[in-house]
């Protein structure tokens, strides 16, 4: 302090001076338009400068900041694209479905709650009697048989899938040479069943086209059911049993389409009343 005090007393002159000239600029430039305009676009390009400086160093140290964000977004849009690419294939493989008889009608409907892995699985799906749900309607996925209704509330249902051990059956055919056969679930996981009473000197290989048969009313004949992945003769017996890996993946399932045969199940009941 004792320093700042002797410099002052030893400049006093030159700062009074500096002090004075100070006053007089601004008096001149308050009072006189030129230099004030002067002065104040002078002051707006050095803020100006000193703001575009400051944005271009924040935005440099934010470059890594942004680069990852961009790098976000990229990885984003490329999960999207191959979503549309699996929806566009998904569509294209479920239009190609070819149902021999178009009197069925389909209710689509959500899954809400799934019960895979044990002995007696089954699902629940959104919709019931009040939308023309019934026992022993057929259930398809997006690509192949999922099973069948077997109890049935007013705004939900409960379906029986293939891969349940309660003794249901699907009858298929094999699309090479349309021998029939029932598809039954292996006991063993949630993407396989086995395809018995296919004799055993019928040609069966890896790969050959599961459909069904449309032997009953249940399910429309020639939707996809799944693909051979082995087959084998056990001892002592005359057919095949033949393992095969489904189409319907339940692990993914979502929605379902109830078939309502309820036309063609009249047409049969009728047919039969006058056979009696």
């Amino acid at each position: 302090m004792q320093n700042l005090l002797k410099f002052i007393q030893k400049h006093n002159n030159f700062l009074v001076f500096i002090l004075l000239e100070v006053v007089a600029l601004l008096l001149i430039v308050q009072n006189t338009a030129y230099p004030k305009s002067t002065l104040l676009s002078t002051c707006n390009s050095f803020v100006a400068w000193h703001y575009e400086v400051e944005n271009t160093i924040v935005s440099y140290f934010r470059l890594k900041e942004d680069n990852e964000q961009l790098q976000q977004e990229n990885a984003m849009l490329r999960n999207q694209l191959v979503l549309y690419a699996n929806e566009r294939e998904r569509l294209k493989e479920q239009v190609t479905y070819r149902y021999a008889n178009l009197q069925h009608h389909f209710i689509p409907a959500k899954v809400i709650q799934m019960q895979t892995g044990g002995v007696k699985n089954y699902i629940t799906i959104n919709k019931g009697a009040r939308d023309g749900i019934a026992e022993g309607m057929g259930v398809l996925g997006p690509i192949g048989v999922v099973g069948v209704v077997s109890t049935v509330g007013q705004q939900f249902s409960v379906v029986i899938p293939v891969t349940s051990n309660t003794g249901f059956g699907v009858s298929c055919r094999m699309q090479k040479n349309n021998k029939i056969g029932t598809l039954r679930w292996d006991n063993k996981d949630d993407s396989h069943a086995i395809l018995i009473d296919i004799e055993s000197h019928v040609d069966v290989q890896p790969g050959d086209i599961i459909l069904t048969s449309g032997l009953s009313e249940t399910f429309p004949e020639n939707i996809p059911v799944g693909v051979v992945e082995d087959a084998v003769v056990k001892d002592g017996e005359a057919t095949w049993t033949i393992r095969v890996k489904l189409y319907t993946d339940f692990s993914k399932l979502s929605y379902v389409q109830v078939i309502d045969n309820d036309i063609v199940s009249k047409e049969l009941e009728q047919l039969r009343s006058e056979m009696d």
